[in-house]
């Protein structure tokens, strides 16, 4: 399950997808480890990677839709290897994976769209190998998109003059072109269109951040718009805008799976050669624990962030279910990943401070993860609102299979209006559970029939509904019943032995159980209430053969399983390089 780029023989359907992952992987390694982080310190601007795939045209074999691929074989929006390049760009370096998600979000509103004109020409520049950029967020405004600022004003000739500015905008430096959300003056009507960093008109005010990433804010000064240029209006704008968030946020989770993944091979590679107190450091009880939750975290991030994909794969206007698992990934893997580098962390202490390890840009990067394309408040509101139709009104559908085929998305770019989130349903998560019978997973259904009895007999008050701490740490009980039910339903597919199984609702029952507490301890809460939550906190049971197993042919095998090349293997074939 796990990414080991040095034994990287997994199966694709065709040999572009396989050369894609192979030479992305060739590159890095070719890099080296130290050359990484010198580039990461020193904020050096990732020209050379940027030129690798413009070369080998990978941004446009991954992510222009067939339809516009101009006969050119195996280019198309496929999810399922788009997850594959998630996972091995985080597992080298978020700046990496960054320049790649900000230009998927700045093509978004362009595919999405039915310009045409602006379609072809993003195909060409994609095939030239420019990047791209999404001018959504304001300074004053943020993610309040509502509120934002820009603006087109109309003019005698029929053409629009743009100004305003917008702020936290990667890739805004050298984009091909930037995809730029605003309204039109004397409207109430939102407004899509694109404008290009080269043009006199435009100006690249700075770069926001201190990274080697360039975030930038950028300002329009009577930039000349006319309608070749405007991807959307209206409620169609305000659409692209939601969609291609839908699209793209699902892609932070893979971030964090893949740079966990690295820091993991990295930990215990460290752990298990250190000697303190006449012992190896993976001889002590606690660092075991540690290790083996920190390895039941991560398999349970890539295993319901690859259910989510099939979901997302096969969904449909008549099965929008992936509106769910999706903001799941990027609020609930992203956290996850927080905790699998703190459990790390907890082992290898200081020497995850050194310079040289890739631990340092881990344990930095993987807390960006959960803030990015709306905070974890942002998708915990979001997620709460199917709650009751999740427990209470369980709808039909067929049984959803691996989607792994090499076929494109096309309904992402095509999901329709974003309101009606109160008609979606889901199949039964009763059905999944029962079909399993594991020490653990039996507690936990208990947990869940509890908390079901809650939002039954003891719902939230109109006063609770109002306190969003409140409501963040019952939703946090609410996605630990989704996130349990797609990570059984991948177990299956992917012949997951029972012990990783039981091992991983251990861990489950533990944060059940926490975020009972919590809510049992807030102010606000019923003495009905915090009756039924006394109940929700269980004691996993307790096997020690069966976690010694996990540790013993699943955790301690990957000890000298991977170890990156620290210096060069070859020259970078690339331009000299400018700091951000």
């Amino acid at each position: 399950m796990l990414l080991n780029p040095h034994k990287h023989d997994r199966h694709y359907h065709d040999e572009t997808s396989r050369q894609i992952m192979r030479k992305t992987i060739e590159f890095f390694e070719n890099k080296g480890l130290r050359r990484i982080k010198e580039d990461d310190h020193e904020r050096v601007w990732y020209a050379d990677f940027l030129d690798f795939v413009g070369r080998e045209q990978i941004f446009a074999k991954l992510m222009t839709p067939s339809s516009y691929a101009d006969g050119a074989k195996d280019m198309r929006w496929d999810t399922w290897r788009i997850c594959e390049f998630n996972e091995i760009l985080g597992f080298y370096g978020l700046g990496y994976w960054y320049t790649w998600q900000v230009s998927m979000l700045g093509l978004g509103p362009i595919w999405i769209s039915d310009n045409e004109v602006i379609k072809q020409q993003t195909a060409g520049l994609l095939r030239d190998g420019h990047i791209f950029a999404f001018g959504l967020s304001e300074k004053e405004h943020g993610a309040d998109i509502y509120s934002s600022e820009m603006t087109l004003y109309p003019q005698e000739d029929g053409t629009y003059r743009a100004r305003g500015r917008k702020y936290y905008i990667g890739n805004a430096n050298k984009a091909g072109l930037v995809s730029t959300f605003g309204k039109i003056d004397g409207t109430d009507d939102y407004v899509f269109f694109v404008v290009s960093p080269q043009h006199d008109n435009y100006e690249c005010v700075k770069n926001v951040c201190n990274s080697q990433n360039y975030v930038a804010e950028y300002a329009l000064h009577d930039y000349p718009i006319t309608d070749t240029e405007i991807l959307s209006r209206g409620r169609d704008a305000w659409d692209a805008s939601l969609n291609t968030i839908n699209i793209c946020k699902y892609n932070l989770g893979w971030a964090s799976i893949g740079i966990c993944t690295h820091a993991f091979y990295e930990a215990i590679d460290h752990a298990s050669k250190r000697r303190l107190f006449d012992s190896y450091v993976t001889d002590f009880p606690h660092i075991r624990q540690l290790f083996v939750d920190a390895y039941v975290r991560l398999m349970s991030m890539k295993l319901f962030a690859l259910r989510a994909a099939d979901y997302m794969r096969a969904a449909s206007n008549e099965d929008r279910r992936y509106l769910l698992y999706n903001p799941m990934v990027k609020m609930k893997v992203t956290t996850q990943g927080e905790m699998v580098i703190d459990h790390l962390w907890d082992v290898i202490a200081a020497k995850g401070f050194e310079k040289d390890m890739f631990f340092e840009m881990a344990a930095r990067d993987i807390r960006a993860l959960p803030k990015l394309e709306g905070t974890v408040h942002v998708n915990m509101a979001l997620i709460i609102k199917f709650m009751g139709n999740y427990f209470f009104k369980p709808g039909e559908f067929p049984d959803i299979a691996q989607r792994d085929e090499p076929a494109d998305d096309e309904f992402l770019f095509d999901q329709g209006p974003t309101k009606g989130l109160g008609n979606i349903r889901f199949h039964d998560y009763r059905t999944t559970y029962a079909g399993v019978d594991l020490p653990n997973v039996k507690v936990f259904k208990k947990q869940i029939r509890y908390l079901k009895s809650l939002l039954a007999v003891a719902r939230p008050s109109r006063d609770q509904a109002k306190d969003i701490d409140f409501l963040l740490n019952l939703g946090e009980l609410f996605t630990l019943v989704v996130y349990g039910q797609l990570i059984i339903e991948n177990a299956k597919i992917y012949s997951l032995g029972d012990e990783v199984l039981d091992q991983i609702f251990d861990v489950m029952v533990r944060d059940f159980s926490r975020y009972a507490l919590q809510l049992y301890g807030k102010p606000i809460t019923s003495k009905r209430q915090q009756l039924l939550l006394r109940r929700m906190i269980r004691r996993p049971v307790v096997d020690t053969a069966r976690f010694d197993k996990v540790w013993t042919e699943h955790v301690s095998t990957l000890h000298g399983a991977y170890t990156m090349n620290e210096e060069p293997v070859s020259k970078p074939k690339s331009s000299v390089a400018d700091v951000a």
